[in-house]
């Protein structure tokens, strides 16, 4: 729980909340006038757009559709607030991808299916804004130790995602034992990456495939090596 402006948040619950406000020496309670995922997706794509530093709380709030009082005493300030949108846009894009995947389907489908999804959602990005989280590791996280550690543990999420179908794989024959699970799951990971600054300056389909397919075909125990 935090205090601004003499106002404080409280618990919500299914995404509708209530603001106390200091009223004659008590804190009153109202209903929020918004909906707080809606805001919150449209300080995504503000900070998607413009990155951390060139976002001002004005552009902010004009595309939240809130005034600059009620960003501070719903959000917090412009750092608290990125925070909450670069939580919020891990857990509906990587978080939810994962968990759509992973053991659902065969080990090296899964991971043909993630780098599916991300040349997909590259070539749909007419604005080339990229990954949040990458953006966020190359402009945020060099500066400030806590999203650095943020950052930090989302990649080794990814990571250990690809590691645990590569782990799969090779239990079940399907992907090549010729090097550690460990070591495959960092080479993916970097591909992940790659992917995801290349495709902000070149988004062509035939090159991030072009990326990815031999990444596969080292990957499977019929093409790239025995298992």
């Amino acid at each position: 729980m935090f205090y601004i402006n003499r106002s404080k948040i409280v618990k919500h619950e299914s995404n509708t909340c209530h603001v106390q406000e200091h009223v004659n020496g008590r804190y009153m309670s109202r209903p929020r006038e918004f909906d707080e995922t809606e805001v919150l997706e449209a300080a995504i794509d503000c900070f998607w757009e413009r990155g951390y530093e060139a976002t001002s709380i004005r552009a902010l709030a004009k595309k939240m559709g809130l005034t600059g009082a009620s960003l501070y005493n719903a959000f917090g300030d412009k750092r608290t607030l990125y925070r909450r949108a670069l939580n919020h846009y891990i857990e509906t894009s990587f978080a939810d991808r994962v968990r759509r995947l992973e053991g659902k389907l065969p080990p090296l489908q899964a991971i043909s299916a993630f780098f599916a999804e991300i040349i997909q959602r590259s070539l749909d990005d007419k604005q080339r804004r990229g990954c949040m989280l990458v953006n966020s590791a190359l402009e945020v996280a060099p500066h400030d130790p806590e999203f650095r550690k943020i950052i930090t543990e989302v990649l080794e999420h990814i990571e250990a995602f690809f590691r645990r179908c590569v782990q799969a794989g090779q239990r079940d024959g399907t992907i090549t034992a010729t090097q550690t699970a460990t070591d495959l799951g960092r080479m993916l990971l970097g591909v992940h990456i790659g992917l995801r600054v290349i495709a902000r300056t070149r988004p062509q389909r035939a090159l991030l495939e072009g990326m990815v397919r031999p990444t596969l075909a080292l990957l499977d125990s019929r093409v790239g090596g025995t298992t």
